[in-house]
């Protein structure tokens, strides 16, 4: 089980084509499906204190929109994609250390 901090946001399409999902800082590109949902997930290790980046102070993400994409900014030290189920949507982890994929860690 991983020591430190979780952070999990959904991000789903309501629209009727392709939502671009761009991941920050790493400039990952994703597409979502209409009518589907993508889980951000970011890890925070043991010891940092709090999620940094945000104005708001201890926020692990921060979302900007515009009309056929959105940009999730993660404050961890890693990030993956997973469905609502916690299976990976693709192999890659971004940022390197990410804990193992599951859904209740």
């Amino acid at each position: 089980m991983f020591a430190g901090r979780t952070a999990r946001l959904a991000v789903s399409n309501d629209g009727e084509d392709l939502l671009e999902l761009t991941v920050d800082p790493w400039a990952d590109i994703h597409r979502i499906w209409p009518k589907d949902t993508c889980i951000v997930v970011t890890h925070l290790p043991p010891g940092k204190g709090t999620w940094g980046g945000t104005l708001s102070g201890d926020e692990p993400f921060e979302v900007k929109r515009r009309p056929d994409s959105i940009t999730v900014w993660a404050y961890g030290h890693c990030f993956r994609l997973s469905d609502r189920e916690g299976n990976p949507i693709y192999a890659n982890e971004y940022g390197g250390g990410c804990p193992a994929q599951n859904p209740a860690t």
